[in-house]
C-alpha cells in the first residue's frame, strides 16, 4: 500500500543561501519530493518577518498579528503542512533568530496548528557531542506545544563550518535518505 501523499513545508532558517543547513533542507526536499509528496521551502531571510512583540493582539482581533509583514501567508502554511521541517545553524548553542522569529510569531495560531510530524535539521562548526542539545531543545519545545506533533527525525550536521562543508559529511545522504523516508 502506497504512502499518503503529504504537504512537506521545510523552514529554512539559515541566513546563507547555499549553506550548509540550506543544503540539507535541499537534499530532505529532493528525497521527499521523489517519494511523491508535495515539497516547499521557505528560505526565512528572504521574508519580512519581525519579532513577536508580546502585545496579544492577535488574541482580541481574530489571529490577526499587529505586525503587517510575511508572517499571515507562512502560519497559513504551516497550518496546511502535514509534515514541518525546522533547519537552522546553531548560533550560541542555540536556535538562530531566524527561526526563532517564525516560531514565536505563531503564537496567534498556536492551538490550531495541530498534528504535524516535525524533523529537524542543524548544524554548526563545532562537532562535541553537546553542541546541538539547547537547539534541539528549542525546536522541540514548539513542537511540544503544539497538540498531536510527533517528532520523526533530528539532521546533526556537525564540524560544518564553510558553505557546503556539509556536502562532505554522512549527513548530506542521511539528509535525502529522511526526505525519501516521510
Amino acid at each position: 500500500m502506497a504512502n499518503k501523499r503529504k504537504q512537506v513545508l521545510i523552514l529554512s532558517g539559515s541566513p546563507r543561501k547555499g549553506g550548509n543547513s540550506d543544503l540539507l533542507c535541499d537534499q530532505f526536499a529532493k528525497g521527499a519530493q521523489e517519494a511523491g509528496h508535495t515539497v516547499e521551502k521557505i528560505r526565512i531571510c528572504e521574508k519580512k518577518i519581525a519579532p513577536c512583540l508580546g502585545c496579544y493582539y492577535c488574541q482580541t482581533h481574530k489571529d490577526q498579528c499587529a505586525i503587517k509583514d510575511d508572517m499571515p501567508t507562512i502560519v497559513d502554511k504551516i497550518m496546511a503542512a502535514d509534515v514541518l521541517v525546522l533547519a537552522c545553524p546553531v548560533y550560541f548553542y542555540s536556535i538562530n533568530a531566524q527561526l526563532k522569529a517564525v516560531i514565536d510569531r505563531c503564537v496567534r495560531s498556536w492551538e490550531r496548528i495541530a498534528n504535524k510530524e516535525f524533523y529537524y535539521i542543524m548544524t554548526a562548526a563545532e562537532d562535541a557531542k553537546h553542541t546541538m542539545d539547547t537547539t534541539l531543545a528549542c525546536l522541540r519545545g514548539f513542537a511540544d506545544c503544539l497538540e498531536g506533533s510527533q517528532e520523526c527525525g533530528v539532521l546533526y550536521g556537525k564540524g560544518a563550518y564553510e558553505k557546503g562543508d556539509v556536502k562532505q559529511l554522512p549527513v548530506f545522504e542521511q539528509a535525502y535518505k529522511m526526505g525519501k523516508s516521510v
